[in-house]
């Protein structure tokens, strides 16, 4: 008997295709518009951290600027001062731009030889809120006071002055000269209550605060 075998045929792996120019080009451009979304995407969350973090780098200087005024305000004691040239300047003197005055509780722990009264001052310079004091009270013709840099883009500053009337005045004391003659005894002896404070800040607009003044 004879057997046929079944003739088996040799299997050719199928032809391996690589791809193609055009799809070379097509991948390349897809992944090109991906890294661009993710770079662009990665350089507008670095962005808004940035910017938010100078936010609020500006809002705790700010805060701490408010914090100092108010413990100055809160210390204010009715101690006039003699100047550079010898003049006598009230306890506290301010314009709609700046303010001085003197304050207590100035703390010692060195023990220096000095008084626990300070004279204090706030003003606006090259946008730059300052503080500034005086190692003295009554000054010598060199006395130059000592500044601290509170908070920077202040476009612009104001105070006002509330008296016991419930009147605000631009000047503290009050003008005198531009008042009516039974008008006068009354603003001599009239006594500040209270302190606002209008900053005009580059990223928020205005703020406002106000100060009461001790024994107000």
């Amino acid at each position: 008997m004879t057997y046929f075998r079944q003739q088996r045929l040799p299997i050719c792996p199928k032809t391996l295709q690589g791809f193609t120019l055009l799809e070379l080009l097509v991948a390349l451009a897809i992944f090109a518009v991906i890294g661009v979304m993710a770079y662009s995407g990665l350089n507008i969350i670095l962005t808004a951290r940035l910017q938010t973090e100078q936010h609020a780098a500006q809002l705790a200087r700010l805060q701490m600027a408010f914090t100092w005024l108010g413990r100055d305000i809160e210390q204010h004691i009715g101690r006039p001062i003699r100047d550079q040239y010898g003049d006598k300047q009230p306890a506290l003197q301010g314009t709609f731009s700046q303010m001085e005055f003197t304050r207590a509780g100035w703390r010692n722990p060195a023990q220096q030889p000095r008084s626990s009264l300070q004279r204090v001052a706030y003003h606006i310079e090259d946008k730059i809120w300052w503080r500034s004091y005086w190692r003295v009270l009554d000054r010598a013709q060199d006395a130059r006071p000592i500044q601290m840099k509170l908070i920077n883009d202040i476009d612009d500053i104001k105070y006002r002055y509330l008296d016991e009337s419930l009147r605000w005045h631009e000047e503290w004391p009050p003008d005198l000269l531009n008042t009516a003659p039974d008008e006068h005894a009354n603003r001599l002896l009239t006594a500040l209550k209270a302190i606002e404070v209008t900053l005009t800040v580059a990223r928020w607009g205005r703020i406002t605060r106000l100060f009461r003044v001790p024994g107000a």
